[in-house]
């Protein structure tokens, strides 16, 4: 899943990114508020945290209030050293979905994002099937049948990705758009050694392929082929 981080303190900035990445989340970070409109408007991602005051022509809320008049329905954790009711029912009102205060644990900002992601755009589960593959996003647990199948942290976010999509087909692109972040050293073939890697450990033991080809597009995840 791909998360857009906003936040003009460097240090805070480098600290969630690697706690988001160890919880197998792609990143991207904008370090002020014209960059970060600029991502959080045109890039699709999963969850946005902006921090409320930031460098630029656009604060937290302005970009808040652009998505949503973007009808962009990205799930936004606002975060802010304001800690008033008036400063929090602003947040809220602008559009952003949870509000959390600095300074705060960084458990609770990960439980944050993991409901923000449970919401609606469309109900997301915990345990994704496709046949007899289930993948568990809580406790990151995948398996074909009765057998564990051990993956490493970006083979299961391209997992997570293509079950979340199952039965589309999915342009390279836009794998890479949602599987790595901008920093990600991404080479042409990079999409097709992943896919090897998970047909490998998903397919080839199996009878029955999951992982399909659109030759010249991308590939699919489907059960009923």
């Amino acid at each position: 899943m791909r998360v857009l981080l906003i936040e003009d303190e460097h240090k805070i900035a480098r600290a969630l990114k690697k706690a988001l990445e160890q919880e197998r989340y792609a990143v991207d970070i904008a370090y002020d508020g014209d960059e970060g409109h600029a991502m959080a408007t045109t890039e699709p991602y999963d969850v946005a945290i902006i921090d409320r005051m930031l460098p630029g022509e656009y604060d937290g809320m302005a970009i808040v209030r652009d998505m949503r008049a973007a009808k962009i329905h990205t799930p936004v954790l606002l975060l802010t050293a304001l800690a008033g009711i008036k400063d929090k029912t602003e947040g809220l009102d602008t559009g952003a979905d949870d509000y959390l205060t600095k300074p705060f644990a960084l458990e609770e900002l990960l439980a944050r994002v993991r409901a923000l992601m449970r919401r609606p755009k469309e109900q997301q589960a915990t345990i994704l099937q496709a046949g007899d593959l289930t993948l568990n996003t809580i406790t990151y647990e995948v398996k074909r049948g009765d057998t564990l199948i051990q993956l490493t942290g970006k083979e299961f976010a391209l997992l997570e990705y293509l079950l979340r999509n199952q039965d589309r087909p999915l342009p390279k692109e836009l794998i890479i758009s949602h599987v790595w972040d901008y920093d990600a050293d991404i080479l042409p073939n990079t999409v097709e050694v992943y896919i090897k890697y998970l047909r490998t450990k998903i397919d080839q033991p199996f009878n029955k392929p999951l992982i399909h080809t659109i030759r010249g597009f991308g590939y699919k995840l489907q059960a009923s082929k």
